[in-house]
């Protein structure tokens, strides 16, 4: 007999996947498999003691993957990046796989690039086409879940689409609430029967919570609102991004590029309301609604950062981000008390390249950092 394998059937397996690993996956920006503290059944936000070891510098060794144009129509500009977590994928991605969008078509135009990539995460490989759609026009997010779907958005296009590992357009998401999404990241939940939430960054200020998932209501709410834009377009444009989710303190990553910051928001989780968080003129300070449950806080302000865009999570909590001005291409690596660790450049061109970041690993000595380089068309690994 067939067995017909539904959303709540995989809710089950990606749970008992997970509790059958050492601590919990992290899935972020968009779903890269680290191992984190695990949270309690009520999920806490307390925050994690400081890991000063800085595993930027550790991470000496610069390894090209492969090329990030896309085989068939030739769409480049990767921008976001993530990792495949799927264990029971049966479609177009492999378990580990680096997945990309492009953000220019063939030309080389920002906001027409249309696609999706997969790439294996060894040297030498080359990408395969996940999906193409119109749909994604300008694609600058994409979120792999730990249920096997992609949340991939467009800036220009203005939708959020979710699609299945096969490729299959399972929803849309479109409208004012997902107006120019900038960023996303899956957070898979850590509790039996509760929804998947993906968060978004749009360029009109927000951040949108859908909440999706067997358990979720499908609705994209806008909880955060007031993140400074800037009038810039194509690669210039900033607003809320970079975001990253740790499941071991239920606390939401996200980089202001315009006001040059880093902030959190506790228990993230329970982001559920529409603008519960109002972000304060100057990008450091917030207005709750729930400040018992949740808030924003001010991880760092100033220099080193520089418009940064891309961020990672890192195995041991802190984290990494990518800046795309006056110091392009320079990463910086903070504690999430704000210390920062180290700066590295890892590309020596003055044009703005790295808008693309995910770690993977299970402690500092495993610890990589994937990036995508718009500059080469090409993504690649730092090491140790």
């Amino acid at each position: 007999m067939a067995l017909h394998v539904n959303r709540s059937m995989l809710a089950a397996l990606a749970i008992l996947a997970a509790s059958a690993c050492t601590g919990n996956p992290l899935l972020n920006s968009g779903g890269a498999v680290s191992t984190l503290p695990q949270a309690s059944s009520s999920r806490t936000s307390e925050i994690q003691p400081a890991d000063t070891t800085s595993i930027l510098k550790k991470l000496t060794k610069d390894v090209v993957i492969g090329s990030a144009v896309d085989p068939s129509n030739g769409d480049k500009g990767p921008r976001a990046i993530g990792i495949a977590p799927c264990g029971t994928c049966q479609g177009l991605l492999q378990q580990g796989q680096l997945v990309f969008c492009n953000f220019e078509n063939s030309a080389g135009t920002a906001g027409e690039g249309t696609t999706v990539e997969a790439l294996d995460p060894t040297p030498g490989s080359s990408p395969t086409r996940f999906v193409q759609s119109d749909s994604i026009a300008g694609c600058d997010a994409d979120a792999p879940d730990g249920l096997n779907y992609v949340y991939a958005g467009g800036l220009v296009s203005q939708k959020v689409v979710e699609f299945a590992d096969s490729g299959k357009l399972a929803k849309t998401y479109s409208g004012k609430t997902v107006a120019a999404p900038f960023s996303d990241v899956s957070a898979l939940p850590l509790q039996a029967f509760s929804p998947n939430f993906i968060f978004i960054g749009t360029t009109s200020g927000g951040l949108v919570n859908i909440s999706a998932g067997f358990y979720g209501n499908g609705i994209a709410t806008q909880v955060a609102k007031g993140f400074a834009v800037n009038k810039s377009t194509g690669w210039g444009q900033l607003g809320p991004s970079g975001l990253q989710y740790n499941p071991g303190i239920d606390t939401l990553y996200i980089v202001d590029g315009v006001n040059n910051t880093i902030v959190a928001f506790s228990g993230a989780s329970n982001l559920l309301d529409p603008d519960e968080i109002t972000v304060e003129p100057g990008g450091t300070t917030f207005k709750c609604r729930h400040p018992k449950v949740t808030c924003g806080s001010l991880v760092y302000s100033g220099s080193p950062l520089d418009a940064p865009v891309a961020s990672a999570l890192l195995p041991n909590g802190n984290l990494i981000v990518a800046n795309t001005q006056g110091t392009a291409n320079t990463l910086v690596e903070l504690t999430p008390q704000g210390q920062v660790l180290d700066t590295k450049v890892v590309d020596k061109s003055s044009t703005e390249g790295v808008y693309g970041l995910i770690a993977s690993g299970t402690s500092d000595s495993t610890t990589v950092l994937y990036f995508t380089d718009t500059n080469s068309n090409s993504v690649h690994e730092l090491e140790q």
